[in-house]
């Protein structure tokens, strides 16, 4: 249900985000709008993800790479793609876990809240109450 919700109500936001935007700015502005955010967003995953395979590296080498360092090259992922996507609230979630102001804090928490709710049982993942399959 909550995909359901998460696959109409976010474009349909978005929609709505960006019509109101090109009726106070012009279409012509709210497509380079799109593109620039795109652009730059693309731009700045490509920086930092390379920043952070860098420091990824030179932990492995040390001998112990940390588990946030991996967390952060997954929000970094995740956030190029949301910036790739049109739309204002996608470009916010996706600068977000790009910044590293904001991404590091952010991949403290989803590290602590993947540990405290994802369970390995017999090779499968499981998060919260639920049992693993099979």
């Amino acid at each position: 249900m909550r995909l359901l919700l998460l696959f109409t109500l976010l474009p349909a936001l978005e929609l709505y985000l960006l019509l109101k935007i090109g009726a106070v700015i012009g279409a012509f502005d709210t497509l380079l709008l799109i593109l620039l955010t795109g652009v730059l967003g693309g731009t700045l995953a490509r920086r930092e993800g390379f920043a952070v395979l860098a420091e990824l590296s030179a932990e492995a080498e040390q001998g112990f790479p940390s588990g946030t360092r991996v967390v952060e090259g997954l929000l970094i992922l995740a956030g190029g793609l949301l910036l790739l996507t049109p739309g204002v609230v996608t470009d916010v979630l996706g600068f977000t876990m790009i910044v590293p102001l904001t991404r590091r804090p952010l991949a403290e928490s989803a590290k602590t809240w993947f540990a405290r709710n994802a369970a390995v049982s017999g090779g499968a993942f499981t998060f919260g109450t639920r049992s693993p399959p099979g």
